[in-house]
């Protein structure tokens, strides 16, 4: 496994950072265990989680699996740089006025300390906001995750689904309070999903703030997963399959010339980009993450990185030399 700095942090995590959504709702207990126990084995020290997932029946499930595979011990939480999330409502909004979607110090406070029980730790290293909330002053946030890192329960503070001018608004603020501000920043980027290139990357990159790519196989479409059984597609995936299929043809006919799966290479495309730490796997089986494991062993030629420029043109350049001089 290979290694990187997360943003201008002195936190070391892996290339590949293990992402757990799966794990309850489409992923059994026994066989979650089995693939945080490879990822192990294989160098992977970066785990990502929320405390949403698990699905509106079960929110909190999979970070409560994930709780008791610390609990097996063997050293299996000091080994892991611990990732989860919140925003996102964990109760019934019309029974508790704090119960729904959003961001608060109040939030923060509960919501950390439900996190840390359902995972059975003390601490997480890095905390992220699953989404911006313009409704609510930085004042308001550096000061409630400023008591949180002096208190120790969490290591670093992150984001996820942030726009470019939300990175520089939180930076500004941060250092406005003399804290270190934002490490991270999760945002959707595959090879279908480009337009971050003009905007988030740079600003992250400049921000030094790493950026962890979600669905970079874009719910496996660049997985090879494009030829499904009929009727598995709601109707508006299946035109937006149709749409998309001259180029997935092309990138998979790319690929067996390279010698190599479709996985394999989306997700070096992804590396290959300075802005980007790790690209985030969700494997549902443990044959899904071995399969997943030697992509960061994988350079792409720069003739290569220019081939799949042709199928997948990007959003043109960064801004604002894109669209303006």
């Amino acid at each position: 496994m290979k290694y990187a700095k997360l943003g201008r942090s002195g936190l070391n995590v892996s290339r590949l950072c293990l992402g757990t959504m799966n794990f309850g709702p489409s992923t059994e207990e026994r066989e979650a265990f089995k693939i945080m126990d490879a990822a192990l084995d294989a160098g992977v020290n970066f785990f990502d989680t929320a405390n949403v997932y698990g699905g509106t029946p079960h929110r909190g499930w999979t970070e409560e699996i994930i709780g008791r595979w610390f609990a097996q011990g063997g050293g299996r939480r000091d080994k892991v740089v611990l990732a989860t999330k919140v925003y996102g409502g964990m109760g019934d909004p019309n029974a508790d006025p704090n119960g729904g979607h959003g961001l608060s110090a109040y939030k923060i406070r509960r919501h950390l300390e439900d996190s840390l029980r359902r995972l059975q730790t003390d601490h997480i290293e890095l905390y992220q906001m699953h989404h911006v909330d313009r409704s609510v002053s930085w004042d308001e946030l550096w000061n409630a995750f400023d008591i949180a890192l002096k208190q120790g329960k969490i290591g670093y503070v992150g984001a996820s689904n942030f726009a470019g001018r939300d990175l520089v608004k939180a930076q500004y603020e941060a250092k406005n309070h003399s804290l270190l501000g934002l490490v991270s920043e999760q945002h959707k980027y595959s090879l279908l999903c480009r337009l971050p290139e003009l905007e988030v990357l740079p600003a992250a990159e400049d921000l030094g703030i790493g950026v962890i790519p979600w669905s970079p196989l874009d719910g496996g479409l660049l997985g090879g997963n494009w030829n499904p059984q009929p009727g598995s597609r709601t109707a508006k995936q299946g035109e937006r399959l149709e749409k998309l299929r001259p180029q997935l043809e092309r990138f998979t006919a790319l690929c067996k010339e390279l010698g190599e799966a479709e996985a394999t290479v989306a997700l070096a495309w992804t590396l290959a980009n300075p802005a980007v730490t790790a690209p985030i796997i969700g494997p549902r089986t443990l044959q899904q993450f071995e399969d997943t494991l030697r992509v960061v062993e994988v350079e792409l030629s720069e003739d290569t990185l220019k081939a799949l420029d042709e199928i997948f043109p990007g959003p043109g350049g960064e801004a604002p030399k894109a669209y303006a001089w």
